[in-house]
């Protein structure tokens, strides 16, 4: 069940008054920094690390 209009303005509005409208710019970019750390993250565990190769050579 998706939320509709009023939902989604309601949130908005609680999240405005708890944080106020200064701090949220900041909060919503430490938000962005988070999700781009976790997808590097991701794709850097699908990569063999060169640590792996050279161990195997010795």
């Amino acid at each position: 069940m998706a939320p509709g209009p009023l939902q989604i303005i309601l949130i908005i509005v609680l999240v405005l008054l708890i944080f106020g409208a200064g701090r949220v710019p900041g909060i919503m970019e430490n938000v962005a920094k988070g999700i781009k750390s976790f997808k590097k993250g991701m794709s850097d565990d699908d990569t063999p690390s060169d640590t792996t190769k050279s161990d195997k050579d010795e």
